[in-house]
């Protein structure tokens, strides 16, 4: 009995061996994840390396020129103003006053310049029949001198009356903007973003180099673009007019389109970040459905280089090296070296090396991948 027992666990043992010997020598196929060589469009890309901002191309914070108390606010915020529109206005009782009274000395100014240019014109038709009477000897040479010189005296008094309404027309024009500094207008069209100020306020115009809040932010929404730093390695590729893509996180199932209106002319430098160069992108059309508001975060893939209808992969199936791991019909492994084109972080053009169709592993760098390594395609 004990013998019956003995020889069952060497044949068990014996059996064990074996199958460890044949899985040796016999490997389970390796399943992998594979991807097909296909023709479609590949695209080369330079994408922002933090979030841009979404910017008005006219944005002004207007202030007053002057200090005063507010008398009229004429506006709310989020109201649609056009241009030259009254904003803001302060107490000008005592402006007011001046103009009015500017106007009433270039009046008076005026009559007394008509008087005395009508009298210069009177003195030069008496020099006139003097001097025809004095033709016919029906007058003395005494008196036609005197009419002409009458004549004179009077027209440089009218050209002085003429200069003197010159002094007070700038003067009420001088008034006039003198008053006007009491009053704010919109420079452009747009919307008020911001008030600051009630009436009954003070307001404090900003001294040189102090800055303090602007009585009314304005901003023009027909003209936007974003604006987004692009690491300066990627930013020499770039040049005004390329198209790009925007994303917003506001509308994140839809991309809009624009173009490069700006490169910055110099490098960021900010303290543990990479060096950057801002690249202004403006919007070419924003859907009339779409409400953008300036301050949203956006990101922007511009595009250097496209090319349609080549031969494409997945740039995760590509190893750093430009190899793929190619599977031939007889589900083995093959190492094969490629010659890229053009890529992004999503697709890679495949100039040499592969074929339409050719099966290749999507994820090259797992274990257990060698040359001549039987596989199955399917899940990992």
């Amino acid at each position: 009995m004990p013998g019956k027992k003995t020889l069952i666990v060497a044949t068990l043992i014996l059996l064990g061996v074996a199958a460890l010997a044949w899985r040796h020598w016999h490997p389970q196929p390796l399943a992998v994840q594979v991807v097909t060589v296909e023709r479609g469009d590949v695209e080369a890309t330079v994408a922002n390396t933090r979030a841009g901002t979404v910017k008005a191309c006219r944005r002004s914070r207007l202030s007053m020129p002057i200090g005063g108390v507010v008398d009229k606010l004429l506006v709310s915020e989020g109201d649609q103003v056009v241009a030259g529109q009254l904003l803001l206005e302060l107490w000008n009782h005592d402006r007011a006053a001046e103009v009015n009274q500017a106007r009433q000395q270039l009046l008076a100014v005026e009559f007394e310049r008509e008087s005395t240019c009508l009298q210069a014109d009177l003195k030069a038709r008496e020099a006139q029949r003097l001097q025809r009477l004095a033709a016919s000897k029906l007058a003395s040479e005494e008196q036609l001198d005197s009419a002409a010189t009458a004549a004179q005296t009077q027209g440089r008094l009218c050209a002085a009356a003429s200069n003197q309404a010159g002094v007070a027309s700038a003067r009420l024009d001088l008034q006039q903007a003198v008053f006007e500094r009491t009053r704010l207008r919109a420079p452009f069209a747009g919307v008020v973003a911001e008030i600051n100020g009630e009436i009954g306020e003070y307001i404090t115009p900003s001294p040189p180099g102090i800055p303090t809040p602007a009585a009314v932010d304005l901003i023009d929404y027909s003209c936007l673009y974003v604006t987004a730093p692009i690491d300066e390695v990627d930013a020499a590729k770039l040049q005004v007019g390329l198209p790009a893509r925007i994303g917003l996180d506001a509308f994140r199932e839809q991309l809009l389109v624009g173009k490069i209106s700006r490169i910055a002319p110099y490098v960021l430098d900010l303290e543990k970040q990479a060096r950057t160069v801002d690249v202004d992108v403006r919007f070419d059309q924003v859907p009339a459905a779409m409400t953008l508001l300036v301050g949203y975060s956006a990101d922007i893939t511009v595009v250097l280089e496209r090319r349609e209808n080549v031969l494409r992969l997945p740039a995760e199936a590509i190893l750093a090296d430009a190899s793929v791991w190619l599977v031939n019909a007889d589900n083995q492994l093959q190492r094969r070296v490629i010659t890229r084109g053009i890529g992004n972080w999503t697709l890679s053009e495949v100039r040499s090396g592969l074929a339409e169709g050719d099966r290749v592993v999507r994820n090259p760098d797992r274990d257990g991948l060698a040359e001549g390594v039987a596989v199955v395609v399917g899940n990992d």
